[in-house]
């Protein structure tokens, strides 16, 4: 007898190292899954937390984590499993739970995932946010009475409350209990009598339930003690449209968008009602007249007037009408680069270049970063021939120059900048400008055009040359200077015939020779007809030539040796 239970005593003795010695096994194992984990190294750590599940088949943590990488392996049946598994072993733990709620509603197994998270919430009663969810969950599986429920413990913690009660109303409307609808609203009125909102929601919830006259009288005793309360006057305007009474609509209409309590929001909403009828009645006076009558009073925002200057370019109404409005708008906010803009594009098209420079340079103080407002100055400087202010202009546009600034933009910066550096004679750093346009858009046919014939002027990089010159061609085959700025490069590269092919062409395609330039393309042809061996018609085309530049020195040594001779 005493054998037998020392023989007992030492197989439980055993039995007891074994079970230390593969608990540290286990805890070894998922030390290590954790780290690959860590390190990101997933295969491993997966590996690791399998062999760990066989080591420890109770492991509640082993579980949780193979559930995050069977969801990774797209095998949400074996996820779910090991989360559900987790939780099961351990439903204290609110991070399981929780887990487990998220993954349900991931699958749309709501009615799953309520009675987890209502768990969660009975052990721990801090966590509202489970509140929250549990009326979101209550709602998709259309158990109304539940979702209320909700509702009243969450104002049970947090009070009666505008966002409650409004949600309370729209499931009572849902269920169609009108009068618990009602309820509600007044319930909440009573709380806080002191705020006539409160009043004034209760009126919209009579009159969206048929109560109109009680409705009427609560609008009317708000109004009596607050004439400037918004909501009501929103809730009559709505009202008097639903019974077809235009007048008043209207002068509740203008009332809103003339009270110094309404939003910007809501005026938009108005005014965006008013612009749709009439739009369907195509008369669009009454938007305007609304729009002049708001403009009049003190503004404290620029919304008004920009969305005024908008409603008026959509109306094609003509500029001297809408200028007047932008002009508010920057008198207001010196700031708004749209609308400034816009009025550097009226001036632009008035060609009123003193203004575009003016407006330019003024933004620059506070767009400095805007490089629309370089570029028009520059142009306007480059236009007036006042080339130094116009590469300055160019040059501190440059600076605000970034990845992502517009590429057309930028590329006739570059442009003109090389024109401008070539009328200076600086020609290295003009074609240095022109490759920086290039890199920027390589369509840039005006830069194309214009390098390929300064480098056919200096005989450089002929065959580059010839390359740009043929995409200026390809794109506008009847643009005469392009026209002539081929020919010409093919001229320079000895290709006479071919030139004459071109120069024909720039020839009939001149709209007015008399047109500044032209003299430079007729010109071009007597040269190239003289190297054709046609000194008649080159003769011609000198003649012709010298009438726009009578002194022109080379030009007369070629009528009177006839024949080509190089500058």
């Amino acid at each position: 007898m005493v054998q037998r239970k020392l023989v007992l005593m030492i197989v439980m003795l055993l039995g007891l190292t074994v079970q230390a010695q593969e608990l540290k096994s286990f805890d070894h194992f998922f030390m290590e899954a954790m780290v690959q984990r860590q390190k990101g190294n997933n295969d491993a750590a997966f590996d690791l937390l399998r062999h760990c599940q066989e080591l420890n088949p109770d492991a509640p943590e082993v579980y949780f984590f193979l559930g995050q990488y069977y969801s990774l392996l797209k095998n949400p049946e074996k996820s779910i499993e090991c989360v559900k598994r987790a939780a099961a072993l351990n439903p204290e733990n609110e991070i399981y739970m929780e887990t487990l709620a998220q993954t349900y509603i991931r699958q749309q197994d709501y009615a799953s995932a309520i009675p987890v998270l209502e768990g969660i919430y009975a052990r721990n009663k801090d966590r509202e946010d489970m509140l929250e969810m549990l009326f979101q969950l209550y709602q998709q599986v259309e158990d109304y009475e539940q979702a209320v429920g909700v509702l009243n413990r969450l104002e049970t913690i947090d009070g009666k409350s505008e966002r409650i009660s409004l949600a309370k109303r729209e499931i009572y409307a849902r269920m169609g209990d009108k009068k618990a609808a009602v309820a509600e609203m007044e319930a909440l009125a009573k709380q806080y009598p002191n705020d006539l909102n409160y009043l004034a929601m209760y009126g919209e919830s009579l009159m969206m339930n048929g109560q109109a006259k009680k409705a009427l009288n609560i609008y009317h005793q708000v109004l009596k003690e607050e004439p400037d309360n918004n909501r009501v006057l929103m809730s009559l305007r709505t009202y008097y449209q639903s019974q077809g009474n235009r007048m008043v609509a209207d002068s509740l209409t203008e009332r809103v968008l003339l009270n110094k309590n309404a939003t910007t929001e809501e005026k938009v909403h108005l005014l965006r009602q008013e612009i749709a009828t009439s739009e369907a009645s195509g008369d669009s006076t009454r938007v305007l007249a609304l729009f002049r009558k708001i403009l009049a009073q003190p503004q404290t925002e620029v919304d008004m007037a920009f969305y005024c200057a908008s409603y008026m370019g959509a109306k094609h109404m003509p500029k001297d009408s809408i200028r007047p409005v932008l002009e508010q708008v920057l008198r207001m906010a010196p700031d708004q680069a749209a609308a400034r803009l816009q009025l550097v594009g009226y001036a632009w098209e008035d060609e009123n270049l003193d203004r575009v420079i003016t407006l330019c340079q003024d933004a620059r103080q506070y767009n400095p970063d805007e490089m629309a407002f370089y570029y028009y100055q520059g142009i306007a400087y480059y236009k007036r021939d006042q080339l130094d202010e116009a590469l300055s202009t160019f040059q501190n546009g440059i600076g605000v120059i970034a990845d992502d600034s517009d590429p057309v933009i930028v590329s006739d910066f570059y442009a003109v900048m090389g024109d401008i550096l070539h009328q200076k004679g600086l020609a290295e750093e003009a074609f240095a400008a022109y490759d920086s346009c290039l890199v920027w858009k390589d369509d840039n046919i005006g830069c194309l055009n214009n390098y390929a014939y300064y480098l056919s002027e200096r005989g450089e990089r002929l065959d580059s040359a010839e390359a740009m010159s043929f995409k200026t061609v390809k794109a506008e085959p009847k643009n005469a200077t392009y026209l002539d700025t081929y020919a010409w490069i093919l001229f320079m590269q000895k290709r006479y015939s071919e030139a004459k092919i071109y120069i024909d062409q720039a020839l009939q395609n001149i709209s007015d020779t008399d047109a500044p330039g032209n003299e430079v393309i007729i010109e071009h042809a007597g040269d190239i007809y003289a190297m054709n061996k046609d000194t008649e018609r080159a003769l011609s085309f000198w003649l012709d030539a010298q009438q726009k530049k009578p002194e022109d020195q080379l030009l007369q040594k070629k009528i009177k040796q006839k024949k080509y001779i190089k500058e």
